[in-house]
């Protein structure tokens, strides 16, 4: 009798359950604000290098994850993922106000924790659903882009716990939590079994409907690595991570002194004007950029099974390329900024659907997990780009008077962007370096060795 078929869609479940906690990185702007008060009295930039540090530790732990996968259990993985996630934020608590301590305790120990969690779901994932690869990949990092919008809630002005309990505090809270829920999400983090497919579908029909940028192999790591097809999709996402990852570091320091100008005019006395401003852009990240952030993963992911991959890369990237290059203006009223926020997040949210859905596409389903942590490391140069380069110039923009200071960033990552999209529109299939040309049957001997010499 054989073994019953897990429902895949609990692995659906388990993947959202899982990526709500590892979004906690992207609600680091909810406590950046604080760490700039006493009794921590750090920089902007130095809390954009702690940000920095945990995207780029995320980043390269991803490529272990990847590698693990085939020796490890995948529940296993995302169980451990947790555990560590969970460490490094109950650890914060314990080194206070100390800013070494944190980049330890929150960049390296919780960044490492979201990397070994982070593909598994993505993994487990496009093997129960070879079928719909951009919508799996769009729901299973969905629950990163809503987690955002779910612990800047608890933490900031919803839940308030920053405010009651303090900062300390509040990384204890979270860390417990992430141990516990991502526990639960592990449950059904299993590999479908060998051979599966989805009922009423036929993959030799759906290699007939494949688009122009599908391969027909599936690649190892190393193989994946002598391709230039590796290096576009490798530039393309540092682009779209570091225009995201540089709004999300500073869009609450940026608001906060974008809006002054507009409250001020509008008969606001300095103080109530300072407040409504930074009221303000947390609404435009915690709400607008969140929620956008959540949804552009499925829509996007969505919007390739239709179009296709490369269509999709080459829209959300010239998109976010003309936005970025425009969101100094954009931001000069509140309406408009948050407007302006959500793009950005639904762009920023895109990558992560399309990417690694394009990972299995160009490279194969098989060896995915590994391939796309090689992929996702640059994210991790996206995220010390991004971050830091917006920490920097908002501190010249503060020391200096220049708000000014603030379009170089911007204009610098509208630039990334356009080129990735350009590099998206030339993407093609790869090819292994076994593939050969066929040879009719009916030429001359001589002819046929000659052709198989010269290719």
């Amino acid at each position: 009798m054989s073994k019953p078929v897990m429902n895949r869609w609990w692995a659906v479940l388990g993947a959202v359950l899982i990526q709500l906690c590892l979004g906690v990185i992207y609600a680091w702007s909810v406590f950046t604000k604080a760490l700039t008060e006493q009794p921590f009295g750090f920089s902007k930039t130095q809390t954009q290098v702690i940000f920095s540090i945990g995207l780029a530790t995320f980043a390269v732990v991803t490529v272990l994850s990847g590698k693990l996968q085939g020796k490890i259990h995948p529940r296993m993985m995302a169980l451990a993922g947790g555990l560590v996630l969970g460490i490094g934020y109950i650890a914060a608590y314990f080194v206070g106000a100390s800013y070494e301590g944190l980049v330890v305790t929150i960049g390296l120990v919780g960044g490492a924790g979201i990397g070994l969690a982070y593909t598994v779901p993505i993994a487990v994932g496009v093997r129960w659903f070879p079928d719909k690869k951009g919508l799996l990949t769009g729901l299973a990092v969905a629950g990163f882009g809503f987690g955002a919008l779910l612990w800047i809630q608890l933490a900031g002005s919803f839940g308030g716990w920053i405010a009651s309990l303090g900062v300390s505090q509040t990384f204890l809270l979270f860390g417990i939590l992430f141990a516990v829920l991502v526990g639960i999400g592990s449950l059904w983090m299993v590999n479908p079994p060998a051979g599966y497919c989805p009922p009423g579908w036929d993959p030799e029909r759906a290699k007939l409907r494949k688009s122009s940028a599908v391969a027909g192999h599936d690649f190892t790591a190393l193989q994946m690595l002598r391709t230039p097809q590796f290096y576009q999709l490798w530039l393309m996402f540092v682009a779209g991570a570091m225009a995201g990852l540089m709004v999300i570091g500073c869009i609450k320091l940026f608001g906060s002194e974008r809006l002054l100008a507009y409250f001020r005019v509008a008969g606001l006395d300095d103080e109530s004007a300072v407040q409504k401003a930074a009221a303000t852009a947390e609404l435009a990240m915690g709400v607008f950029f969140a929620i956008a952030n959540g949804l552009g993963r499925i829509i996007w992911g969505v919007i390739s099974d239709i179009i296709g991959r490369k269509a999709s890369l080459f829209l959300m990237l010239l998109i976010q390329a003309g936005v970025m290059a425009s969101f100094y203006a954009l931001a000069a009223t509140p309406a408009v900024f948050c407007v302006a926020a959500a793009l950005i997040g639904f762009n920023f949210g895109g990558n992560f659907a399309l990417f690694p859905a394009a990972t299995a596409d160009l490279f194969g389903n098989k060896n995915v997990g590994a391939n796309y942590g090689w992929v996702f490391t640059s994210y991790g140069l996206g995220g010390i780009v991004g971050p830091i380069l917006g920490g920097w110039f908002g501190d010249f923009a503060k020391s200096s008077g220049t708000l000014t200071a603030w379009l170089v960033p911007f204009w610098v990552a509208a630039g990334a962007c356009l080129l990735a999209a350009i590099l998206a529109a030339i993407l093609k299939p790869p090819r292994l370096a076994s593939d050969k040309p066929e040879i009719a049957p009916d030429i001359p001997d001589a002819l046929r060795e000659h052709i198989r010499r010269a290719s």
